[in-house]
């Protein structure tokens, strides 16, 4: 099983470059970045963590691509995502380039974890009809992989419009795209349709999940998707647990923190957990 390390990295914590050097040398397989444009001031949408204020941590995540290409410059192996990306709040034309020209410098290396969103007054400020954000979503996806894929891409949909085009850099190869998400049908309709994996939060109730998430893809006439818990607070038998559902990544959450505090966590799970 690989073992990938997530951190809800701001302007106050560990630089992502630094963090994903060390989580290279140390031996993790990704390392996955979240994203928020902007945080609005009002709290009309209630903190997804269940607090009364939203912890200060979400409004001072740094733009993932940029930072990802950073950890890019200075790692050779180490898989780069995002977790999770916006895709709704995001011109898929201009982030389709982003994606690409990060996979093509950083030699195929770009896993894209994509999310619908809980805040609906940021996903307002970017003009997303909250309701939709689903169907936004599916259609930016579509019209990226268009453009990733296609010497001459064109898209025409409800949200997305765009005549026959060119636009390079493609990818270095296929970009994996992984949805997070509770499960449910819809959920896993879209990630049969035009997902590689699902990327369920913390990774409760996955064995439960597992039987619906493999109807959707055989009604797609797909195999099966891919599982990949995420932010996971590790424990051996945790770790074993998911061993035996066939996952073979576990994204890991490390605390958001200076340098030498992050790093000590990352040597204790390197020692704790790698290598198993």
């Amino acid at each position: 099983m690989r073992l990938g390390i997530t951190m809800f990295a701001t302007d106050l914590t560990v630089a992502p470059h630094e963090l994903a050097r060390a989580a290279e040398e140390c031996g993790f397989a990704s390392l996955y970045l979240p994203e928020h444009t902007h945080i609005p001031v009002s709290r009309r949408t209630p903190p997804p963590t269940g607090d009364d204020a939203l912890p200060e941590e979400y409004a001072r995540t740094p733009d993932p691509f940029v930072a990802l290409a950073a950890a890019a410059a200075v790692t050779e192996r180490i898989v780069l995502g995002t977790g999770v990306c916006l895709p709704a709040q995001r011109d898929p034309i201009v982030t389709a380039k982003a994606v690409a020209t990060l996979d093509r410098i950083s030699g195929g290396r770009v896993v894209l974890g994509v999310g619908y969103g809980w805040n609906a007054e940021e996903a307002e400020d970017h003009g997303v009809p909250w309701t939709r954000r689903r169907a936004v979503v599916r259609e930016h996806m579509l019209a990226m992989r268009e453009l990733w894929t296609r010497d001459e891409a064109s898209f025409k949909g409800e949200f997305v419009s765009f005549e026959p085009c060119w636009s390079w850099p493609k990818p270095a190869g296929r970009v994996p795209v992984l949805l997070g998400g509770a499960p449910g049908p819809t959920l896993f309709a879209h990630v049969a349709e035009y997902g590689d994996g699902w990327m369920p939060i913390g990774g409760a109730g996955v064995r439960e999940a597992l039987p619906a998430l493999r109807e959707a893809c055989e009604a797609a006439g797909r195999a099966m998707a891919r599982v990949v818990p995420f932010g996971t607070l590790p424990t051996a038998r945790k770790l074993d647990y998911y061993a035996s559902l066939g996952i073979d990544e576990v994204v890991l959450r490390v605390p958001a923190g200076g340098r030498d505090a992050v790093l000590a966590v990352l040597d204790d799970y390197a020692a704790t957990y790698l290598d198993r």
